[in-house]
C-alpha cells in the first residue's frame, strides 16, 4: 500500500519573485466609455487588484493559515494510468462515531473551500456548540487531479470515472469502507459519479448546486403532475431568471474550456493577470453579493497560480466530460448522471444564486432525496460564503432525525 506522508504547503521564494515581476509588466486593455460588469471584468478592478497582489498581498501569510489544517499526499493510481499524487486534508473528530465525509471541491474553487466548515463539522457540536449535540464528522477534503497541491495525469481520457475512482480509493485507504459525500460544482458530478460507481461505499450524497432534467410523465409521472400543478416557490421563480442569465450571459468559460483547454492555457500558465481576470470574474458573479476582499480574491488565485500542475490544467476536467476520450466500459454520461440511482440517500441545499436553479420536482428525478432546504440568499461557493447555513444543513440531515441518520454502518456521528 502506497504510503501516507504529512504534507506543507512550501512556495519557494524564486516562484514568488516571479509571480511578483510578471504583475509588474501586465499589460492592460483598454476599456469602451461607459463598460460595465456585463462585458467582463472592470479595467479599474483589474488594476486595482493586479497591483494589490503585487505590492501588498503576503502569500506567506496565506500559505501559514493554509498550513493551519494537517495535510497528506499519497499516490492513487487508477485503472489505466499512472499513479499521481494526491493532496489532502484530513481531519478526524475526537468523537468516536464520527461519520467519514468527503468533500469534494470544483472549479474556479480548490480545497481551500473546507476551511469554514471544517471545525463545525467535525466538532459534533450544535447551535450553542455543544459537544454531542449535533452529529460529527471525520472530513478529508482532496486537491482534484489537476487542481492545487495534486498531480496532473500525463494521458488523456482522465475522465469523470477516473475522478471518482481516485476519490473512492482515498477513501478506503483512510480505512473508510463507507462516506458520504459533500460538494457543488465538480462535486456535485463526481459525487454522482460515486453513487453510480461505488454505490455501496457512498452511500449518501448531500448537494448545493442543481443539476437534473424535468420529470416526465413516462419515467415520473406522480413528480411530473406535481411539476404542472404545484405553483413555483419563491426560490424557484428567482431560479428562473438565475438559470436563463447564466445561460445566455454566463456560459462563455464553460464552452471554451470543454472544446480548446490548451489554447487557453496559454493565457492562464504565462499571465497572472489572465489567471486572476479568468477567476475574478467567477468569484463576483457566482456569488450572492458576498464582500470578497482584496486578500481573499489574490489569496485564492495564488493557489491557481502556485498549483502543482500549473493553472492551465483545471480547465481539462470540462474538456475530458464532453468528450469522455477513455472510451472504457461504465462511460459516466450526462444522461447517467441525471439518471436515477438507488440506493444512495441524497441531500439538497438550493442557493437561490447559484448558476443552475432548479425546482425541487427535477432533483428528485435523481434518487432517494431524503433532504431539502431553500435557502434565501447564497450562491454557488455555499461552503464559503455561506458556512453557517451549509454547516447547519448537512448535521440536520445526518442528524438524529435526519433522512441519513445511521446511513453508514458503525457511524452514526454521536459517541456511542
Amino acid at each position: 500500500m502506497a504510503e501516507i506522508k504529512p504534507y506543507t504547503i512550501a512556495i519557494d521564494d524564486e516562484r514568488i519573485n516571479d509571480l511578483k515581476l510578471r504583475l509588474s509588466l501586465t499589460k492592460f486593455p483598454d476599456e469602451l466609455d461607459g463598460a460595465g460588469w456585463d462585458m467582463g471584468v472592470p479595467l479599474a478592478d483589474m488594476k486595482r487588484l493586479t497591483k494589490h497582489w503585487q505590492e501588498k498581498h503576503d502569500w506567506r501569510k496565506a500559505e501559514a493559515e493554509l498550513n493551519t489544517l494537517p495535510q497528506f499526499t499519497t499516490e492513487i493510481q487508477c485503472d489505466g494510468f499512472e499513479p499521481l499524487s494526491i493532496h489532502f486534508i484530513h481531519v478526524r473528530s475526537g468523537v468516536a462515531g464520527a461519520i467519514p465525509l468527503l468533500f469534494i471541491h470544483g472549479w474556479p474553487g480548490h480545497v481551500q473551500e473546507v476551511y469554514k466548515i471544517i471545525g463545525p463539522l467535525t466538532s459534533g457540536g450544535g447551535e450553542e456548540e455543544e459537544e454531542g449535540a449535533a452529529p460529527a464528522f471525520d472530513v478529508v477534503a482532496p486537491s482534484l487531479p489537476n487542481f492545487g497541491f495534486s498531480a496532473a495525469p500525463r494521458e488523456r481520457g482522465f475522465a469523470l470515472e477516473q475522478y471518482a475512482e481516485t476519490l473512492h480509493k482515498l477513501m478506503q485507504r483512510l480505512g473508510y469502507a463507507q462516506y458520504v459525500t459533500q460538494g457543488g460544482d465538480w462535486g456535485c458530478h463526481i459525487s454522482r459519479t460515486m453513487s453510480i460507481l461505488y454505490p455501496g461505499s457512498c452511500v449518501a450524497t448531500h448537494l448545493n448546486m442543481d443539476s437534473a432534467d424535468a420529470p416526465s410523465f413516462l419515467s415520473h409521472p406522480f413528480l411530473a403532475l406535481e411539476y404542472a400543478l404545484r405553483p413555483a416557490s419563491a426560490r424557484e421563480r428567482r431560479g428562473v431568471a438565475r438559470t436563463k442569465w447564466f445561460e445566455a450571459e454566463g456560459r462563455g468559460y464553460n464552452l471554451l474550456q470543454s472544446t480548446r483547454p490548451q489554447t487557453l492555457g496559454y493565457g492562464l500558465a504565462d499571465s497572472p493577470a489572465a489567471l486572476l481576470a479568468w477567476v475574478y470574474e467567477k468569484l463576483r458573479d457566482w456569488t450572492d453579493g458576498y464582500a470578497w476582499t482584496d486578500d481573499e480574491v489574490c489569496s485564492w488565485v495564488s493557489v491557481y497560480w502556485f498549483s502543482a500542475a500549473g493553472p492551465a490544467a483545471s480547465a481539462r476536467i470540462y474538456y475530458e466530460m464532453r468528450h469522455n476520450s477513455s472510451g472504457r466500459p461504465g462511460k459516466i454520461d450526462r444522461a447517467r448522471l441525471r439518471g436515477w440511482v438507488p440506493g444512495v440517500k441524497i441531500g439538497y441545499s438550493h442557493f437561490p444564486a447559484d448558476l443552475v436553479v432548479l425546482p425541487s420536482t427535477w432533483v428528485r428525478t435523481l434518487g432517494e432525496v431524503v433532504f431539502e432546504k431553500d435557502h434565501e440568499s447564497g450562491g454557488h461557493f455555499a461552503a464559503w460564503e455561506r458556512p453557517q447555513e451549509l454547516v447547519a444543513d448537512v448535521r440536520e440531515m445526518f442528524g438524529k432525525g435526519g433522512g441519513a441518520f445511521g446511513v453508514v454502518k458503525g457511524a452514526t456521528g454521536y459517541p456511542a
